[in-house]
């Protein structure tokens, strides 16, 4: 065979395993950030001072539309809007 086309072959076959090493990687490290994502989520709802029954509702209502602002209780009143008053020229 001739020694450039074996050079490039030998190129083309170490880019193949640095390519699977680099997808290997990187799949490794979006599961470690899915777990820690979820290590976060848990964390956050442990926090909480919420049963489970409630937690439940609380997701479904969200998931329905229901809680979409992610307060938790009643909303407060917006307040009045004040209007500018006019200034004569």
């Amino acid at each position: 065979m001739n020694a450039k086309i074996e050079r490039v072959s030998k190129d083309i076959q170490k880019t193949k395993d640095k390519i699977n090493e680099f997808q290997s990687k990187l799949w490794e490290l979006e599961k470690q950030k899915t777990e820690l994502e979820n290590m976060e989520i848990v964390d956050a709802v442990r926090g909480m001072d919420i049963s489970l029954v409630d937690l439940a509702a609380l997701l479904k209502a969200a998931k329905s539309g229901g809680a979409t602002s992610g307060q938790v209780g009643p909303k407060l009143e917006a307040p009045a809007k004040i209007e500018k008053e006019e200034t004569e020229e």
